[in-house]
């Protein structure tokens, strides 16, 4: 399921100013609290206990009554076998379709454990060997041939040397080739330096998060060796509506106030029409379970509706009057729907016309999405 914030309470002024702070900026003063409230053991090089962990993730009241936001709507042993794959020498694969909140669980579970989520290696299909291992300054290599000093960190290897979390997001994008690098690091905790007959060993505290979209499959598919070096944790779609609701309720709020966006009251209804149209496209069924549809080409995910949200709050804000409605969800709803303009096209305007033109209390809603359908 993916992820919920709440309000960012306790950030330094470089965090402030930033668009999108760090979670262990934007989060600091819950860490702190939990730091201060926990008396469970921690992993070598661990910030908090997995047990504190576990509870940053979800939510919940410290004995002070500090309150701590959930960051993760979800199955409470989705969490616990995360933090504990990461307690152990498995590194861990976090497989959902796109929208799961995979990137946002490894971020915070970085936070949590190691008080940094930068260590980052973003994948794609140009990603290099040099980004997983590393690199090298070619002005002092050149001047001074292969030394120390040349040698450019990975963030992996900077995990490793610091006992910290390395984060690799899109796994399955990057290249066999290059994956295949991790075989020995995630295996033998070692990164072999030959041009200077040396390595750098994983000191206690490094383990590794990976992210991969399991609709990616086919794209560069993981080798049986470096996926028994994973333990995977899927990460499924919100299973009831309330939940979604509540996850896009908690992230369209935090999110608005990170823009500065002027508060607008009563956007519940729309927030659950936008959920509803989602949760009944991608399921290929009403909610009453009476009317079979086709499903549109696109993924239909949360984090899809909380942009949708995100954009209709903005519009009501600036260009309203103050109250989102109808009208300011339409057009990002027919965005995120229509992805092939032929067959999603006939699939929107089949469900429009049969179902939501039937709905009691949709009427507004109707006219809205035939205007922008238009």
């Amino acid at each position: 399921m993916t992820g919920t914030t709440g309000v960012a309470t306790d950030s330094g002024t470089g965090a402030e100013q930033a668009l999108r702070p760090h979670a262990e900026d934007a989060f600091a003063a819950e860490l702190k609290a939990l730091d201060a409230a926990d008396d469970r053991p921690r992993p070598a090089r661990w910030n908090l206990s997995p047990w504190a962990v576990a509870t940053y993730l979800l939510g919940g009241t410290l004995p002070d009554g500090t309150v701590i936001t959930p960051k993760y709507v979800g199955p409470r042993r989705i969490v616990e076998v995360a933090v504990t794959t990461l307690a152990t020498d498995r590194a861990l694969l976090l497989l959902g379709v796109p929208g799961t909140a995979k990137t946002w669980v490894s971020e915070h579970l970085a936070a949590a454990i190691s008080g940094d989520s930068t260590l980052l290696v973003q994948g794609t299909a140009g990603t290099p060997e040099e980004a997983i291992r590393y690199g090298w300054n070619y002005a002092q290599l050149l001047t001074n041939g292969p030394s120390r000093d040349a040698l450019v960190p990975s963030p992996v290897m900077r995990a490793m040397a610091e006992g910290r979390i390395a984060r690799v997001e899109e796994l399955t994008r990057i290249p066999a080739d290059v994956q295949d690098s991790l075989i020995t690091i995630l295996s033998e905790k070692t990164l072999p330096i030959p041009e200077l007959g040396a390595e750098t060993q994983a000191v206690r505290g490094f383990n590794m998060i990976a992210t991969a979209n399991d609709r990616d499959r086919g794209v560069n598919d993981l080798s049986s060796a470096l996926r028994r070096r994973f333990n995977t944790v899927v990460l499924p779609l919100p299973a009831s509506a309330e939940d979604e609701v509540d996850i896009v309720t908690r992230r369209v709020d935090q999110l608005g106030s990170g823009l500065d966006l002027p508060a607008v009251p009563d956007g519940a209804t729309e927030i659950r029409r936008v959920v509803t149209v989602f949760r009944e496209l991608r399921g290929g069924v009403t909610e009453d379970g009476r009317t079979k549809l086709k499903s549109p080409s696109g993924t239909l995910s949360t984090a899809e509706a909380i942009s949708v949200v995100t954009n209709g709050l903005a519009l009501a804000a600036h260009f309203g009057d103050g109250v989102l409605r109808a009208g300011d969800v339409a057009a990002g709803i027919l965005g995120a729907v229509v992805r092939d303009p032929a067959a999603d096209r006939l699939i929107w305007h089949e469900y429009l016309e049969t179902v939501i033109r039937e709905r009691d209390g949709w009427k507004d809603f109707y006219r809205a999405c035939r205007e922008v359908s238009a």
